[in-house]
């Protein structure tokens, strides 16, 4: 069987911008992404019957960007989108929308089983019926594949049991200085320093690689015995929307290609800082990133 299929699961969307609307969802973000740098990706999400869903789809099929979606009895998703001065986005996330309530189905339960990376995170484990096809799809993938958590705390949609299950479930995880000052709460970490909080998350969840970033301040990677740091590039920001899940992107798909971590971290970073400096979450890479692997 096949297994080189790359998954991004759980929510899609439209960002509502004061200007208009942008596609959005860190799953569809990270499997597009993948797909430019040559990898068979999917957006594993579901969209309502009406305009809107129509209109995501269709911006798929635009982008070639292959997908399996369901059309369910529950509007599209929506997230009101705001940018302060520094161009970080501030959202407000409708809820009781299609994206959380994912069906599995006998063709994802397939479509899992042929997974070679996945990457999810909390948002779309608010709502029961998403959460438990998500665990299902993980429980699916091979023992070998990577499951990547990109924790991505939006608002109050998270709690402790769904964090902890997923920390377990994972093997790569991925969360921003923000989120590891509530994490290190939540788990009551006993370390102090950022690195001495991530080398015990690594040991206590048994994780193959965990990323930090920090923002201007820089980003992590900490693997086995290796630990990397890279200064943040220097940028004029135009958003941030989308950043962080090109960086997750472009660091799977450097390891996928056999590159080292510290290799993928440089790349991580080098194309994060390109999605800074463009409109919306899913710019097209220049060739001098992609050639790269």
């Amino acid at each position: 069987m096949n297994n080189d299929i790359i998954v991004g699961i759980g929510e899609v969307l439209w960002d509502m911008f004061p200007e208009g609307k942008r596609i959005g969802g860190a799953p569809a973000n990270f499997a597009y992404h993948m797909s430019q740098f040559g990898f068979d990706s999917r957006v594993v999400s579901a969209v309502g019957e009406d305009v809107l869903g129509d209109e995501i789809l269709e911006n798929f099929n635009e982008k070639g960007l292959r997908y399996w979606v369901e059309r369910v009895p529950f509007p599209t998703g929506t997230v009101e989108v705001t940018l302060n001065e520094g161009g970080i986005p501030c959202y407000e996330i409708k809820q009781s929308v299609a994206w959380d309530n994912v069906p599995y189905t006998p063709e994802l339960d397939r479509l899992a089983c042929q997974t070679r990376c996945v990457c999810f995170g909390s948002l779309a484990q608010r709502n029961v019926v998403t959460r438990t096809t998500l665990n299902r799809f993980l429980d699916a993938m091979s023992g070998e594949a990577y499951k990547v958590f990109d924790i991505n705390l939006r608002q109050h949609f998270y709690t402790m049991e769904v964090l902890k299950d997923s920390l377990v479930r994972c093997n790569i995880l991925k969360l921003n200085d923000e989120e590891l000052v509530i994490l290190s709460e939540l788990l009551e970490l006993s370390e102090k320093s950022i690195e001495g909080k991530c080398w015990e998350m690594m040991k206590r969840f048994d994780l193959k690689v965990l990323i930090l970033t920090c923002g201007v301040q820089g980003s992590y990677v900490f693997s086995g015995d290796t630990r990397s740091f890279l200064d943040t590039p220097h940028v004029k920001v135009v958003d941030t929307v989308g950043a962080g899940d090109s960086f997750t992107a472009a660091f799977c798909a450097a390891i996928l290609k056999g590159k080292s971590m510290v290799e993928a971290h440089r790349l991580a970073v080098e194309v994060s800082a390109f999605v800074c400096g463009q409109a919306g979450a899913m710019p097209r890479l220049p060739e001098k990133l992609k050639g790269i692997l």
